[in-house]
């Protein structure tokens, strides 16, 4: 299901001010091909599934928020398997964000930055009072070509150049992600560490906590992923940015999306293969004429 709320394109320089946003969100998908829309001068493609294992509902929700024409929030949730509610923890959390955002462009201040950390906050104290699940929450700002991530959780935040370099990931808050990130443990190997989907802040929690990354200018042909484990389950780190930054946007989600599945629905010994629920969302920003 897609939970489209159009509305008139607000106006965002430095502050979210003028009419609410754009939003589209995700919630319970199941869809077997990538949608692209047009988003801050650039393009963004979103696919969204259910586990291939299961016939409950998908656990991630994803989202789109156009603030302007050179302005984009781009936000994912993945529902804390094992818990009870994981579904409705990710479509709040994602709620909450684009209710933030619009209620800063209603009061006619406020700048972007501040809107999203109120809605971090606000979907916390939510998922908090509903008395059960939790949630990860990855979201991006794309503005001006500059892009900053927000963070809660283990989903996979990550932006690659044309030639493969990874400019910036965010550390997933796990013991395993804090170990690949101090070198105590390579990236391939956690995908097959007995502790991988320990995580140690989510929404949901008194003592949850919010990343911020740096401002990164964004050059032409650069890729930006978000997306839940079941991509990183699948896919070793290098086998996804292989395939995120070549070809076509559409085609490049596409193919990371088809390869995924594949590997959970045919199990090899020499491939990881882990049956999840499966979410991306995949930015590029367009290229000058010529290239």
């Amino acid at each position: 299901m897609v939970c489209g709320v159009a509305a008139a394109r607000g106006a965002l320089s430095m502050a979210v001010t003028g009419q609410p946003p754009e939003v589209e969100r995700w919630v319970d998908g199941d869809m077997g091909r990538v949608e692209l829309r047009p988003a801050a001068g650039g393009s963004v493609a979103v696919i969204t599934a259910r586990s291939p294992a299961k016939d409950t509902r998908n656990e991630d929700s994803v989202a789109v928020i156009r603030l302007d024409e050179t302005g984009v929030v781009l936000a994912l949730a993945d529902g804390v398997g094992g818990l009870p509610s994981g579904a409705q923890a990710s479509d709040t959390a994602l709620a909450e964000l684009a209710r933030a955002l619009s209620r800063a462009a209603a009061d006619g201040g406020g700048g972007v930055r501040e809107a999203i950390l109120d809605g971090f906050e606000n979907a916390n104290r939510a998922v908090m009072a509903a008395g059960s699940g939790a949630t990860t929450l990855a979201v991006c700002e794309v503005r001006d070509g500059r892009a900053r991530s927000y963070h809660v959780g283990d989903s996979l935040i990550v932006l690659s150049g044309q030639r493969g370099k990874v400019k910036m990931q965010a550390i997933a808050h796990s013991p395993v992600g804090y170990a690949v990130e101090s070198g105590l443990l390579d990236a391939d190997d956690a995908m097959h560490h007995e502790d991988r989907h320990l995580i140690d802040n989510v929404i949901g929690s008194s003592d949850m906590r919010i990343e911020i990354g740096p401002e990164i200018v964004l050059a032409p042909r650069d890729t930006l992923l978000l997306a839940s484990d079941g991509l990183s389950d699948n896919l070793y780190p290098q086998e996804i940015v292989d395939r995120m930054r070549r070809g076509r946007l559409d085609r490049a989600a596409q193919g990371l999306f088809d390869e995924c599945r594949s590997r959970m629905r045919e199990p090899r010994p020499d491939r990881p293969s882990k049956p999840d629920d499966l979410s991306l969302i995949v930015y590029r920003p367009q290229a000058p004429p010529g290239r």
